[in-house]
């Protein structure tokens, strides 16, 4: 029986309409690859083309920052006072130095490399590119310089490098005014960047460290410029594209008479203590100094662990502001202004009599107060008390108007708080209150205190620029001025705008007639009989420690450190007040004694002269 074969019947239109589907699917899949393709091609050459082409641009541009030149700083009278000196360093690329160890010996025969020096710049070394130039020694003598310029040839790689750096040509005269300028450290560098001014120091090495150079620092640096330059794929510069250059810092003109500053330090020559004078007229410092100072141009180079030490460590303090950090007593010298008080609160007048024997009591209380003239002044009134400098009247007056009223009354005269001088190191001193005790130590407040503060003692302390500022205020009569030492800039065509505040005024006005006239007897009593000029003026003899009630004080018997600070406040002339001083000296005793010949000196300088300088 045969086999019949099995015949199979495609079905072409299925097979068609398959194929047709299958084709299509595989057309959109191309035309979607393609449409991605083309997507990205676009983003790539069209939307991001800026973007790449920096990218690329920044793998054979590189962007070198410029730092600014330092704005320089002048005094009232247009004298240098902080400039830019040039100063040379000497420079290694060390991938052109073969053997590094034998180049640095053999260099060292023609510019000594200190082993400190040597030891710095091998521990650079380790995080340097090669290629790049890296310090090797920062500050080069001209003898130096010449030495190795003759002898470079020997040393293929090293080179000397000339920049600016700032220098302070009148040393320790004015380092407590201006500061100094130093090695930008990781704190700075925070500071800057909470400030967003980081973006303007990427080439800067130096910035303001205290003072007028820290006050300013935005106006003194500058803004930074930059090269373009071309680099092959190894960062080796090819040529330079293009050059914007940096905008140098402003320089700025201050309040202060240079020469006036100088006979100050003169003065205090030797001495531990501190003078301020202003202008009563603007409350424009003429000159701040402190003593002991120290030399700002150590800091400016970095200042050796040794050195830093040694200063850090002096029992003088120079590091400290005394003008305007240092906190003493301000002892008689704020008498005039207690006993303003006294006639504002009718607490005298200028008739009330006090007997004075030599000691005052508290009513009730044994304990006797005594005065600094141990058989007293007799019948004294308010000229007389300030004259004489009578403690009995003033225990008697404080005990009378009481502390908190003398807290409030001192406040708008600037105690007890910060001046707002334009630089940073201030302290605020301090003017007690029973309020103040009580947080300060958790204790009543006692009637003794009081009397102390009644002489400026006890828990009064002040600066020396919150003393001639309180003092300006008196001699002008209640109108006051926020002491600072900016007068100009640059780009300024007017003087910087003052800060007046609003005056004191006093119910009485004729008060501050008397007090002035007071202060004006003081004087003619005493240093400026014989003056060419009228002035007034009130002397100081602070404790730095009591002296038991019976005990007599001897200043040969105690340590140097523990006698009597000698105050003074003055101003001339009389009429028209153009000079305020404040003096104070630590541990000098008698304040008319020793403070009144310095402070007579210093307005001779001031008032004397043959012609004012114009200022700036």
């Amino acid at each position: 029986m045969s086999r019949r074969k099995r015949i199979t019947m495609h079905d072409h239109a299925a097979e068609a309409s398959l194929f047709k589907r299958r084709a299509l699917f595989t057309f959109f899949c191309v035309v979607a690859l393609l449409s991605v393709l083309l997507a990205n091609l676009y983003q790539l050459q069209v939307l991001s083309y800026k973007d790449y082409e920096t990218r690329s641009n920044d793998n054979r541009i590189r962007v070198v920052p410029v730092a600014p030149s330092r704005g320089l700083v002048y005094d009232r009278h247009g004298k240098l006072l902080a400039e830019n000196q040039p100063f040379y360093s000497l420079e290694l690329i060390p991938e052109k130095v073969k053997d590094m160890s034998a180049t640095l010996d053999a260099l060292d025969a023609y510019v000594h490399i200190s082993a400190d020096e040597r030891e710095s710049f091998l521990e650079a070394l380790k995080h340097h590119r090669r290629f790049k130039p890296l310090t090797l020694k920062s500050r080069l003598t001209e003898q130096e310089v010449a030495i190795f310029s003759v002898n470079q040839y020997q040393f293929p790689g090293i080179s000397v490098e000339a920049g600016l750096r700032r220098h302070y040509p009148y040393d320790s005269v004015l380092t407590h005014v201006l500061g100094y300028v130093g090695k930008i450290n990781t704190r700075d560098r925070t500071a800057l960047e909470r400030t967003d001014q980081w973006k303007n120091y990427p080439a800067t090495k130096d910035i303001g460290k205290q003072g007028i150079e820290k006050f300013y620092e935005p106006q003194l640096h500058g803004l930074p410029g930059h090269l373009e330059e071309e680099v092959n794929n190894r960062g080796r510069i090819i040529r330079t594209l293009k050059v914007v250059p940096p905008e140098p810092g402003q320089d700025i003109y201050l309040t202060l008479d240079l020469k006036l500053q100088q006979k100050a330090v003169a003065l205090l020559a030797g001495r531990r203590g501190s003078i301020v004078a202003i202008d009563p007229r603007d409350g424009g410092i003429l000159a701040m100094v402190s003593s002991p100072s120290y030399d700002p141009n150590h800091f400016v180079h970095g200042i050796s662990s040794k050195d830093y030490s040694a200063l850090l460590n002096d029992k003088s303090r120079p590091l400290i502001n005394r003008a305007t950090q240092g906190q003493y007593a301000p002892a008689s010298t704020v008498k005039p202004l207690i006993a303003l008080l006294g006639l504002e609160e009718k607490a005298i007048t200028e008739k009330t009599r006090i007997w004075d024997p030599g000691f005052w009591q508290i009513p009730g209380v044994e304990r006797k107060y005594r005065d600094w003239r141990r058989w007293g002044h007799g019948w004294v009134n308010v000229y007389s008390a300030i004259t004489e400098s009578c403690d009995i009247f003033f225990y008697d007056l404080a005990y009378k108007i009481g502390v908190d009223n003398m807290s409030r009354f001192m406040e708008p005269f600037g105690f007890g708080q910060v001046s707002g001088v334009d630089i940073a190191e201030e302290s605020a001193g301090n003017m007690p209150s029973k309020d103040w005790k009580r947080l300060k130590y958790n204790q009543p407040w006692y009637i003794g205190d009081t009397i102390s503060v009644g002489i400026g003692q006890g828990y009064w302390t002040t600066t020396p620029l919150q003393l001639a500022n309180a003092t300006a205020i008196l001699a002008n009569r209640g109108r006051r001025f926020t002491p600072h030492l900016l007068k100009a800039m640059q780009t300024q065509d007017a003087d910087v705008a003052l800060d007046e505040r609003p005056p004191i005024v006093l119910d009485n006005p004729h008060n501050w007639e008397v007090i002035n006239e007071a202060m004006r007897m003081t004087a003619n009593k005493s240093r400026f009989t014989d003056a060419r000029y009228t002035a007034a003026m009130k002397t100081g003899t602070a404790q730095v420690f009591s002296v038991a009630e019976d005990a007599r004080y001897d200043a040969k018997t105690i340590d140097e450190r523990l006698r009597d600070n000698a105050l003074i406040v003055a101003y001339a002339p009389f009429e028209q007040p153009r000079i305020v001083i404040a003096m104070v000296l630590e541990n000098a005793g008698w304040g008319g004694a020793n403070a009144g010949p310095i402070a007579r000196e210093l307005l001779d300088e001031y008032m004397l002269r043959d012609t004012e300088e114009p200022a700036l």
